[in-house]
């Protein structure tokens, strides 16, 4: 079972699990690393899984450089901690370090985003599906306005739908998902694992329009 307490006005995860839901169709189609030949990946998924191995090393790096420069701490970084922002619908939480990744994370976000035209998003979570920052296309100021905000400020939430949690929990090499999105597209969501000295962290994402199948 899921659970989770509040303490000192943060919201704590137990036992893997996340708050806030973000509603999103179950799963379509999945390819997992390690199970799925790499030779059946189409020409468009080899390049995107290309593209997610480098993304999640340099994500990895970044991490790695928080701890030496003792900016957070391992404890931190790796906890279930999230303080609740208020009067935010769908909930958005901060942490002890997220702001380190808005400084540090979101413009190696940026970069792979501008690979490919058809990439809608290029993300980091931590294995609870915590997005700490996001691209800025989808970090723009909230409005007020649920409808407009859901899609346009997406940043600091906590995708613990299907399809997210098994995109921030797969330690395969790769994972490819197919799925309806919260607002209504279906698109491939291809996730890498990110690892911090030599533990599993959490995941990168790469969400794009499919061009090409087998």
């Amino acid at each position: 079972m899921t659970l989770s307490f509040r303490t000192l006005g943060a919201i704590v995860v137990l036992m893997g699990a996340a708050v806030a839901p973000a509603t999103a169709r179950a799963q379509l189609q999945s390819k997992v690393g390690g199970l799925t030949p790499i030779d059946s990946l189409t020409a468009q998924e080899h390049e995107m899984l290309a593209v997610a191995s480098d993304f999640s090393k340099r994500c990895g790096d970044a991490l790695e450089k928080w701890l030496a420069a003792k900016e957070t701490t391992e404890e931190r970084l790796f906890s279930s901690i999230y303080y609740p922002t208020p009067k935010t619908d769908p909930p958005k939480f901060t942490t002890d370090w997220d702001r380190l990744a808005d400084r540090d994370v979101q413009p190696i976000m940026e970069a792979v985003l501008g690979k490919s035209p058809v990439m809608v998003y290029a993300v980091m979570v931590d294995k609870f599906g915590y997005l700490p920052s996001h691209n800025a296309r989808y970090s723009q100021p909230l409005t007020g306005n649920l409808a407009i905000d859901l899609v346009n400020n997406r940043t600091k939430r906590i995708f613990n739908d299907r399809t997210g949690l098994a995109a921030a929990r797969n330690k395969a090499p790769f994972l490819i998902q197919r799925y309806q999105r919260d607002t209504g597209e279906v698109m491939a969501d291809l996730s890498v694992p990110v690892m911090v000295k030599g533990q599993h962290w959490g995941a990168v994402r790469l969400g794009y329009r499919a061009i090409d199948a087998r």
